[in-house]
């Protein structure tokens, strides 16, 4: 049985221009499973991990409208109350699908708090926008009074910008391999993770930042050795040129044109760059091999027949 790590986005929940409601998440998630639940029938071993941008920055923002009479929580309570959410409605959804079918699985969403390193650049250059937008002199203010970064968004107003430190060690890393073992399908590592640091003394503390969904992916299907790792877009492939006249689907990508085309700027910072990056860093590490596509030609993917294949 192929174990497969499929990294899933907070865009697949709340697509644009969407009310951002648990009712509309849910929806979404119907399509979304019922392609997941192909892949179990078909017979691979399923971890899922997902995006949380959207719904934690919506959690801000409610936090911040709010402010007045509750206190905002910090960053990593909020990422583990959107991993708990996303989670659930992950775990339920794909649940009841398996039901309708007849297959009898287990599927668990596990908290995941993901070891990053205090001394990572990272936190001396904070660089991920999250929560709302404010005026100049707001932005002024919550610098001076909260030690937060705050920079100027696209023109759109002010935003606070946090660290988005590399990913380390998966604290539940024991118990996720015990659960796979025991043919569970397993939701972990949503939103990249909670951000910890592990203290001198061994604490365990949370920190304010953010981690990449796909990188925390492709860590994490290092650490099961997972045989695939499967990042979903909204594209059916990975381009050069994307979006000019003279785009090219990149169907298999080694490990050297990967990095090649990554210091020659074909890839958004924002969208595309990430996902491939964390492809190669799976497939560098392990020597197995990285699909990027979309949801709907997963299954054609994984059999060679859609998808940009990332390969040693």
């Amino acid at each position: 049985m192929r174990k497969i790590v499929v990294a899933i986005g907070g865009n697949a929940l709340n697509k644009p221009n969407e009310k951002p409601t648990a009712e509309v998440m849910q929806a979404n998630l119907l399509s979304t499973t019922a392609y997941l639940a192909d892949l179990v029938e078909e017979g691979y071993q399923l971890v899922i991990t997902h995006g949380n941008g959207p719904q934690v920055g919506n959690l801000l923002v409610q936090q911040d409208i709010a402010k007045n009479v509750f206190p905002p929580f910090p960053i990593d309570v909020n990422d583990a109350m959107t991993q708990g959410s996303i989670g659930y409605l992950i775990a339920q959804t794909l649940g009841n699908e398996l039901t309708k079918r007849g297959i009898r699985q287990s599927v668990a969403c596990i908290l995941t708090q993901i070891v990053v390193d205090s001394e990572d650049p990272g936190f001396q250059h904070p660089s991920k926008p999250v929560g709302p937008f404010y005026d100049e002199k707001t932005a002024i203010e919550l610098e001076a009074s909260k030690g937060w970064t705050v920079k100027e968004d696209s023109g759109r107003g002010f935003r606070r910008v946090v660290p988005s430190p590399m990913p380390l060690d998966v604290l539940e890393i024991e118990s996720i391999k015990k659960l796979i073992d025991s043919g569970t399908i397993v939701v972990a590592a949503g939103g990249g993770g909670i951000p910890v640091i592990v203290e001198q003394s061994g604490l365990v503390k949370g920190v304010e930042a953010v981690i990449d969904k796909d990188r925390a992916s492709a860590l994490l299907a290092k650490l099961i050795e997972a045989d695939d790792l499967v990042i979903l877009t909204g594209v059916d492939f990975a381009y050069i040129n994307f979006g000019k006249k003279d785009q090219e689907a990149l169907r298999v990508l080694d490990l050297k044109r990967g990095r090649e085309l990554i210091e020659a700027g074909h890839f958004a910072k924002g969208s595309m760059l990430p996902k491939i990056e964390s492809a190669i860093d799976f497939v560098s590490r392990t020597g197995k091999e990285s699909i990027i596509t979309s949801l709907e030609k997963v299954d054609l993917a994984l059999k060679g027949e859609s998808g940009t294949r990332i390969v040693p």
